[in-house]
């Protein structure tokens, strides 16, 4: 039977759906099939993709049940069930709906009802009923929000006292929306107070916030400009605009949306002109009285300001604050940085080994490309690195960057012209958190760094001609050296200032590496620099080498890969058991390349007799127990082989790709080994998921190497 959390609460308010969002992570690192159902539903979301949360954890966890799979009934169903035929026939019905999404499942995520204009007359004890008829424990949520800490106290334990008291197996207790300043005294009495663990989960502005396409939804906007990264912004102020521009633009803040009537043209282009500048970056402008700018303004506007949103409504300044004043934040498939600001909150004050623990999950023994991802930035999380990315203007570095904070799993240093990053970062509405104050050992941190203008450059200079003088290299010619990013990125890892660099969205895989060859060089017993992809296929995680670097290794060279492969994959949790890769497999054949893969395999056994290791083998008799069974019976690796060393870099990079794109394989790399330190290099091809667990696991490789 598939283990069942259910996530409930006590009334509306309680931002329930970042913690929703926490537990259904958290459930997808152990397990493969991870199911939601949301027992009752309001009648406007029986359409797929109506309900916002359900559709947000649909499209983030891949989920294959439709929408109408994954909910009971409605409360109108409800009612006249319940009326016709009593509680337990509702009950009935939704605990069989239950059972048929949850049979085909190792792990479910329950969905509370959400206490919003519902006829249920004892919404609690209906949830908690469901909970107990279904066999799941109950993660009940308390909000906390403008609170103080004895109203919070005091509810959190009638919250539990209600749902034990119904005989309910509680997991913990969480009060969410609590105001930083409280939180230290509800956690120290909650703590003394209660039989379970209980954690507190601070305000975020950043998941209070509405964003625009909510204010253009809730007031019926028209957009005039913008794109959707624009629309996708925080909303975390409103400014309305009267004043002449010396005045107004005093009064902006970071975030802010900009409110002035239609024919304020000075005002619009005065906003976005500040915007452009970066002094500061708003959310947008809306513009009210149904007055439309002229065309040759709004093209001005657009120049300005790229994708940055303009929109328009007919009500005017007073009606329109009153509509977005009570507007909340939502996570909604649309708006993937709310839940990357969700899970980052969640993981980072919610003891997740603890919580797994209590649900008593076992982690699966298949590994599914998600739960490697999930695997890599929990382990990069629990010892936060700092990361220095080269590459600070690129957009999809900023936006990989501004993931990687929402979810603290690392520090980082964005190379480049601080000016020109935090005009692209105004442009793309990007927020790093640069300018706000926050703990740094608890949230992660980013910070620009000009290598022309560092004070770092000069010792970087007499650092790097040191290291080169063998090459005639002078202080001087250094000095020119030092101030290219990949270098200075490079000199910085060396130095300690970065634990490690991932750069080549722009620059050359040359361009990366060459740096860190000149200065980190290659680690104690390593012969060579050789790189890796983890290969993350729909039931496992295997490990290709070498796809990158080496176009034509010897035999020593081929077992040095093989070794450093070996211990990549044992470093991120893959069992290594090593194929030596050739077009025969054991004594059919000869000649000079298979001789190579031969020698190699010798020497891997001989350095390394610990390693499971099988060669010269072909990819079939390496990979398809029935194909091993035949060509290689009796081998312990034939078969179950999880690294992958193809005798030359044409092999490697062609079969690589050809997996990628035939197989549907998430290709995480290359991660390069042997070097003294990390420093990684991506596809100038890269997507922002790439960098994230590049970089992610850049983090783990600093960690270990430190």
């Amino acid at each position: 039977m598939a283990r069942s959390v259910y996530v409930t609460g006590i009334a509306r308010g309680d931002g329930r759906q970042a913690v929703e969002l926490g537990v259904m992570e958290l459930l997808s690192r152990q397990v493969d099939k991870v199911g939601v159902f949301r027992p009752v539903v309001h009648a406007d979301r029986r359409t797929d993709a109506a309900d916002e949360v359900v559709d947000a954890l649909r499209a983030r966890y891949r989920l294959g049940e439709t929408y109408n799979a994954m909910y009971g009934l409605t409360f109108e169903e409800v009612a006249e069930l319940q009326a016709e035929q009593g509680i337990d026939a509702v009950v009935s019905q939704l605990v069989e709906r239950f059972h048929r999404v949850a049979e085909r499942h190792e792990a479910m995520l329950v969905l509370g009802t959400d206490f919003n204009s519902t006829n249920i007359p004892d919404e609690l004890g209906f949830n908690a009923r469901l909970a107990n008829e279904v066999g799941a424990s109950v993660l009940p949520v308390v909000g906390g929000h403008e609170q103080n800490t004895d109203s919070i106290v005091a509810e959190v334990r009638n919250a539990h006292a209600a749902y034990s008291h119904l005989g309910c197996d509680i997991l913990a207790m969480i009060a969410n929306r609590v105001a930083a300043r409280r939180k230290q005294g509800v956690a120290r009495r909650l703590a003394e107070a209660l039989p379970v663990p209980s954690y507190i989960l601070p305000e975020d502005p950043a998941l209070s916030a509405p964003t625009v396409a909510q204010i253009v939804d809730a007031n019926h906007a028209e957009v005039l400009l913008g794109d959707a990264s624009g629309l996708a912004r925080d909303v975390r102020g409103f400014v309305f605009g009267g004043a002449h521009i010396p005045t107004f633009l005093h009064a902006l803040t970071e975030g802010c949306l900009v409110v002035t009537p239609g024919d304020r043209s000075d005002l619009l282009i005065g906003s976005l002109a500040a915007h452009s500048a970066g002094s500061p970056p708003i959310a947008g402008v809306l513009l009210t009285l149904g007055e439309r700018p002229d065309e040759t303004v709004l093209r001005l506007a657009a120049r300005l300001a790229p994708g940055t949103p303009v929109i328009s409504v007919k009500d005017g300044s007073w009606m329109t604050a009153k509509q977005v004043g009570n507007l909340e934040g939502r996570i909604t498939p649309a708006n993937p940085r709310k839940a990357e600001t969700a899970l980052g909150l969640f993981e980072l004050h919610v003891d997740t080994d603890e919580l797994t623990n209590r649900i008593a999950l076992a982690r699966s023994e298949r590994t599914t490309p998600m739960m490697f991802e999930h695997m890599v930035l929990e382990r990069a999380r629990a010892d936060r690195r700092r990361i220095v990315l080269p590459e600070g203007a690129e957009e999809r570095v900023l936006r990989a960057a501004e993931v990687l904070l929402r979810r603290n799993v690392v520090d980082l240093v964005l190379l480049g012209e601080e000016a020109v990053i935090r005009k692209r970062l105004s442009e793309l509405g990007i927020d790093l958190g640069l300018d706000r104050e926050s703990d740094p050992s608890t949230a992660a941190q980013a910070t620009i760094v000009d290598p022309a203008e560092s004070d770092l450059r000069d010792s970087f200079s007499q650092t790097y001609a040191e290291l080169r003088a063998h090459k005639g290299m002078t202080v001087e010619l250094a000095h020119d050296i030092v101030a290219e990013p990949t270098y200075f990125g490079t000199l910085m890892v060396h130095a300690g200032i970065a634990d490690a660099m991932v750069s080549g969205a722009v620059h050359s895989t040359a361009a990366t590496i060459r740096p860190a060859f000149e200065i980190i060089k290659t680690a104690p017993g390593a012969q060579i620099v050789s790189s890796c992809f983890f290969m993350c296929l729909a039931d496992r995680v295997l490990v290709y080498a070498d796809c990158a670097v080496n176009p034509d290794p010897n035999a020593e060279q081929l077992a040095d890969i093989a070794i450093q492969s070996a211990e990549s994959a044992e470093q991120f949790g893959v069992e290594p058991r090593v194929a030596m890769l050739s077009y025969s497999t054991g004594t059919s054949g000869s000649g000079q390349d298979v001789d190579k893969v031969r020698e190699a395999t010798r020497l891997v056994r001989e350095r390394r007799p610990d390693l499971l290791v099988e060669g010269p083998i072909q990819y079939d008799a390496a990979v398809d127990p029935t194909v091993a069974a035949a060509k290689l019976p009796g081998s312990e690796v034939a078969g179950r082989a999880t690294v992958l060393i193809f005798p030359d870099l044409n092999t490697g990079n062609n079969t690589y790709k050809a997996v990628q794109r035939s197989a549907g394989a998430v290709a995480v790399g290359p991660v390069l080994q042997g070097l003294r330190k990390p420093v990684n290099d991506l596809s100038r091809g890269a997507l922002v998921s790439d960098i994230v667990n590049t970089v992610a696991i850049s983090a783990v490789q600093a960690q270990q190497s430190k």
